[in-house]
């Protein structure tokens, strides 16, 4: 990001996570979704998957549970908080430096680059809400997870996993932290 740069997020404006939820297709070199992989292996080879076929699946799978959990949140806030901005059309932000360290320290662990911390000012809509309450990633049946994004919605009490929602339209005021920009043996490596 540059100082001074601006981003507009309205409701017409999917983000990079409705991209990679939604968008992002799971193929092996064959052009084989992870349906067809089963399909086929199950027939052929009594479920016995290649490395490259099982990660495939694994990813689709991976994917699609963060999928439904994603649009289980997003129905419960259509139908009970629609005032708030929607986590497939915003930007996802830290109230304080500690809590953006947090999510670094997160992301990290998943091997994602964060780039830089910024300080952002916002002429929108917010929602602070703890990440931690989100539907979790499993297999328990939907009117649990329909009653977890109810209390995601509720705000932020715990304060595991802080994060902002915001949207409208958000200026960039200070680049905070550079990452991109470290050196090996720096502070910022």
């Amino acid at each position: 990001m540059e100082l001074g740069q601006i981003i507009n997020f309205d409701d017409n404006q999917h983000n990079t996570l409705y991209r990679f939820f939604f968008e992002k297709e799971q193929l092996n070199a064959k052009g084989e979704d992870s349906l067809r992989i089963l399909q086929n292996h199950y027939i052929i080879d009594g479920l016995n998957l290649n490395k490259e076929d099982a990660e495939v699946v694994s990813r689709y799978m991976s994917q699609t549970i963060r999928a439904i959990r994603e649009v289980i949140t997003e129905m419960v806030r259509l139908q009970d908080y629609p005032h708030f901005p929607s986590r497939l059309s915003c930007l996802y932000a830290a109230k304080t430096y500690e809590d953006a360290l947090k999510w670094k320290e997160l992301f990290d662990s998943y091997n994602r680059k964060v780039l830089q911390i910024v300080k952002l000012q916002v002429k929108g809509s917010y929602f602070e809400g703890d990440a931690n309450l989100l539907p979790k990633e499993d297999g328990v049946p939907f009117a649990q997870k329909i009653a977890q994004a109810k209390e995601y919605w509720k705000g932020n009490m715990k304060n595991e996993l802080p994060e902002l929602l915001i949207n409208g339209k958000i200026e960039v005021v200070e680049i905070i932290d550079d990452f991109s920009l470290a050196k090996p043996g720096s502070r910022n490596d």
